[in-house]
Formats: structure tokens, C-alpha cells, sequence
């Protein structure tokens, strides 16, 4: 149910002033035993506050005995039934779940995507695309293609030039200082065009897992939006609730 927006008043700790609103909903009935309460993205927006703004009122209702929280809800990829924690690197958590593969860079440029920039809701159109593809290192079969989309920013603007730090985007991301917090990850079936067929050594109309992930920083910057296509012989997503 959408509830009317909160106004907070200057002086008083916002995280304080969100738990007691929220509070005074449970104590009225407004939200009874149970009930879920708004998501973190309503929440912001009624309260016109950060991300972690909202976290930490949640805190403090939770510390005032109101709510409790359940831990390990969503969703996330395996492969070949072990879960792929990409927190640490898509290259890094691939190997940690046993995969034997091997990376080739396909792409790693300037370009300008202005339906994206609308999309994300930025002005610059502008972004540093990172394509690549794996194989299995033994015998070459296809894993994945990823291909990458950054936000061009003072921070990542000679990523092209010099290229991956040790080969990893993640690597950079973090070495400039971009650090995922939080975002939204979309996934379907696709067939191979003729493109990624070749690319991937498939039959052309092969399906794949086609994934899209979204990561902003802690104040809601768009870091990546990165789309790939994953082997379904290997990954799954997984669901948990």
C-alpha cells in the first residue's frame, strides 16, 4: 500500500525520526504482525533521504524490538550448483566455484549510448565498454560472454588506455574507488544471434541464460550495468525464501 510522504524535521537524527514514523504505524495498526513493510526504494522516496539514510532507521526500529529481518532472501547464480559470490569478482568467483575458465577481452573502448544514459537517468551518454568472453580452458567450450557498460567518470576516464587493473574489473572499479552497494539483476532466456553464436562457438539459436545486473554505488550512482550470456549447461539461478 502506498502511504503519503514524510516531511522530517531539521535538528533531530533522520534514521531516529524514519524509525519513529514507522514505529507509530505498528503501534497504530497501520501495519499489523507480519506484514511486510515498504522496500528500501518506497522508503527512500517517501522520506526523500539516502539509501543508507533508510538502513539505518531500519537499524534502529529493529534495535526498539519492532521488526525483524530474514537473512538470505533473493536470488543469485550458480554454477554448476555452487553459488558465483560476483561481491568478489566475476573471474574470481568462477574459479571459486570450479570453473576451469579462460578470459579473452573482446572490446575495451569509449562509447556513446544516449537510450542508456536516459535509462540509468544520467546526462552523459558517454561509457567505457568492457566485452568479454570465456571458455573452458580444457576443451574451449563456452561459458559466458559479459559486456560491460561504465559510466565515463574522472575516476575510471584512462581505464582505456591502460587498461584492466590486474585484468580485473572489479579490481578497478574498487581501485577507483567505486564500490557496489546494492542493485537489481533481471534474467531470461535468449537464443544466440549469429553473432554471439560465432563468437561463442555455438549453433546459431542455441538458448542461453541472458542476464542483466545493475550495481549503484551508495548514494544510488550508476557503477555497471552489465549484460551477459551464460551456458545453461553450467549456470542456474537459484531462489531463496
Amino acid at each position: 500500500m502506498k502511504r503519503r510522504a514524510v516531511q522530517l524535521s531539521p535538528g533531530t537524527g533522520k534514521p531516529e525520526q524514519i524509525a519513529t514514523v514507522l514505529e507509530h504505524e505498528i503501534r497504530s495498526g497501520v501495519l499489523g504482525f507480519g506484514d511486510r513493510l515498504q522496500s528500501e526504494n518506497e522508503l527512500v522516496q517517501r522520506f526523500s533521504v539516502s539509501r543508507n539514510t533508510v538502513r539505518k532507521g531500519l537499524e534502529e526500529l529493529s534495535s526498539r524490538g519492532l521488526i525483524t529481518t530474514k537473512v538470505g532472501i533473493g536470488s543469485f547464480v550458480t554454477f554448476d550448483g555452487k553459488p558465483v559470490d560476483d561481491a568478489i569478482g566475476w573471474s574470481r568467483a568462477l574459479a571459486n566455484a570450479g570453473a576451469n575458465a579462460e578470459t579473452r577481452t573482446l572490446r575495451l573502448e569509449v562509447i556513446e549510448d544516449a537510450d542508456l544514459a536516459t535509462w540509468l537517468g544520467i546526462e552523459s551518454p558517454f561509457f567505457i565498454a568492457v566485452d568479454r568472453v570465456r571458455t573452458n580452458a580444457s576443451d574451449g567450450h563456452a561459458i559466458s560472454i559479459e559486456r560491460s557498460r561504465l559510466p565515463l567518470s574522472p575516476e575510471l576516464e584512462d581505464v582505456p588506455l591502460r587498461g584492466l587493473r590486474e585484468g580485473s574489473l572489479h579490481q578497478t572499479l574498487r581501485g577507483a574507488g567505486l564500490i557496489p552497494d546494492h542493485g537489481e539483476e533481471w534474467v531470461e532466456i535468449e537464443m544466440l544471434n549469429a553473432d554471439d553464436a560465432a563468437i561463442l562457438g555455438c549453433p546459431q539459436g542455441t538458448p542461453f541464460l541472458r542476464g542483466r545486473r545493475l550495481t549503484r554505488a551508495a548514494d544510488d550512482r550508476p557503477i555497471e550495468y552489465v549484460t551477459s550470456l551464460l551456458n545453461p549447461a553450467h549456470f542456474a539461478l537459484h531462489m531463496r525464501f
